[in-house]
């Protein structure tokens, strides 16, 4: 249960650390990506296996 619980706190915090730092490389970039869903996907899932591990090793 405690697993459930810590993978759904990860999750919601990743969400906003991948947007945020979405907007960050948009904002040193001076443009809006195209394809911001993709740019955002691949954010969120690169911090999402690593921070995964972490926990699995925990």
């Amino acid at each position: 249960m405690l697993d459930f619980v810590a993978y759904t706190v990860v999750g919601l915090v990743l969400y906003f650390v991948s947007d945020w730092i979405l907007n960050q490389i948009e904002i040193r970039r001076g443009a809006r990506f195209e394809n911001r869903s993709l740019v955002f996907f691949v954010i969120i899932m690169v911090l999402a296996l690593g921070s995964f591990e972490l926990i699995k090793r925990m």
